[in-house]
């Protein structure tokens, strides 16, 4: 499987993404999509709270998140919901 990281810019925003040439699809990080979307000076608690809540009314769509590492601002690979 040949995955290749990019990153994209949308409203001069950063987004992280990663292409996966087996299911030839496009993978978001959802928390980069949120602070596009919100405006959020912290995205990643947006994201985070805004799970908790979705989960806590029955929602199953946070459940189907994919989880993948992608480069973090620390330079480092950590794990991040995709979409």
């Amino acid at each position: 499987m040949t995955k290749k990281q990019e990153i994209q810019i949308f409203d001069e925003k950063r987004v992280r993404t990663v292409w996966d040439s087996e299911q030839e699809k496009w993978y978001f990080s959802v928390v980069d999509v949120c602070g596009v979307l919100t405006g959020s000076t912290d995205p990643q608690s947006y994201w985070r709270k805004l799970k908790q809540r979705l989960k806590e009314e029955g929602n199953e769509t946070v459940t189907n998140c994919h989880g993948l590492k992608m480069l973090a601002a620390d330079g480092k690979m950590r794990m991040t919901d995709v979409g």
